[in-house]
């Protein structure tokens, strides 16, 4: 591509992306923009966590198909060559990347790649992360001129992921000052009220002898103990919830720990624009049902292999399948109960499948 047209396509991508567009559109936009620019056939955006977290929160990647993605498995955390960058936030470009000495944690079915450039994405010295390319098309190296460009991409994509994260910490400001006013409304006003209820009834002890009136007494005073146990539980909650970032890294989070408990990682696949479609109430209940997908697969499943797909199309689709003994009738039955309520209040559905040779596919699914 001649260097006029290049940099005329860089000002017509920057122009673009202060322009309404959701946070995975501005993310895919600057990833298929680095890789045009440079002619790589491969391309990956890292986003690190917030507050200086080591680890990669979003990963999202140009020029690998869906099916390609699902063979390699899990998206990457941040080792090897990219952990490298990460802890070295500079300008990195390789003839060969497989003879890098931090060239290594390539998973199977992973492309070949050769060629490799890499550029820090960073705003007043704040590090979000790293544009990564491979595979220059037509062979050679990436060039210098190459780093420039990107670099000069790179300089806008920090100030459209700190937009990005400055309107998303502004949303979590309101939806926290929601939360705090339904806390006092309810501890202020409801359990109040419960309370004054309760001393009524209790009143009502002094004013009467016959029994089965002080059992119903009795019962109704003990309900409104549990009412208000319930309510207080619900404030705590209320409280207690702080977003952690989207739901790739809160269902990354997920299995994380289900790692610890199974001793092997689950692979996880994403499909779709997860992040952008999938709201903070939404995200909760799918984090919470794969907690309890996860939880009765190391339970029950005695599984070896554990993948994870969260797809979205017209529907959200959250997919478990192991490949254990079964999940036994029993737990059918009660444990998962609340996944299936979970479904069935969004206008959603759940399905149990057990193949005969054996393990549990597990298929929760609402519309958006």
């Amino acid at each position: 591509m001649p260097e006029r047209a290049r940099w005329r396509l860089l000002l017509d991508a920057v122009a673009t992306l202060g322009s309404g567009l959701s946070s995975d559109e501005v993310l895919s936009r600057i990833t298929e923009t680095a890789a045009n620019l440079v002619g790589a056939r491969y391309a990956a955006l890292g986003v690190l966590g917030h507050h200086g977290e080591r680890r990669l929160q979003t990963f999202i990647t140009y020029g690998i198909e869906e099916a390609e993605a699902a063979q390699i498995g899990d998206l990457p955390r941040g080792l090897g060559l990219l952990g490298y960058m990460i802890d070295h936030p500079t300008p990195l470009r390789l003839e060969d990347l497989t003879t890098h000495d931090h060239s290594y944690g390539f998973p199977p079915n992973h492309p070949a790649m050769h060629s490799f450039l890499g550029v820090p994405v960073s705003i007043g010295g704040e590090v979000f992360g790293n544009l990564y390319l491979a595979e220059k098309r037509g062979g050679g190296a990436f060039t210098e001129a190459d780093e420039e460009i990107v670099g000069a991409l790179a300089a806008a994509a920090g100030l459209a992921i700190e937009s990005l994260r400055s309107r998303s910490r502004h949303e979590e400001l309101l939806v926290f000052a929601d939360r705090e006013r339904i806390g006092r409304d309810l501890h202020d006003v409801v359990i109040q009220r419960l309370f004054a209820i309760g001393l009524r009834l209790q009143s009502g002890f002094k004013r009467t002898d016959e029994g089965p009136i002080h059992e119903l007494l009795d019962e109704a005073v003990d309900q409104i103990d549990e009412t208000i146990r319930e309510i207080r539980r619900t404030i705590f909650e209320l409280h207690r919830q702080v977003d952690a970032g989207d739901v790739q890294s809160q269902i990354t989070a997920v299995i994380d720990r289900a790692a610890r408990a199974l001793r092997f990682r689950p692979i996880l696949h994403l499909e779709g624009a997860v992040r952008s479609r999938i709201d903070q109430a939404l995200t909760q209940d799918v984090v919470a049902v794969l907690n309890e997908a996860l939880s009765n697969v190391h339970r029950h499943a005695d599984a070896s292999d554990v993948r994870v797909t969260l797809a979205v199309d017209r529907d959200v689709l959250l997919r478990v399948r192991d490949d254990g003994r079964g999940m036994p009738e029993h737990v059918l039955e009660s444990g998962i109960a609340n996944l299936r309520e979970r479904a069935r209040a969004r206008g959603g559905s759940l399905e149990i499948v057990r193949p005969r040779n054996g393990g549990t596919t597990m298929e929760w699914r609402v519309p958006l």
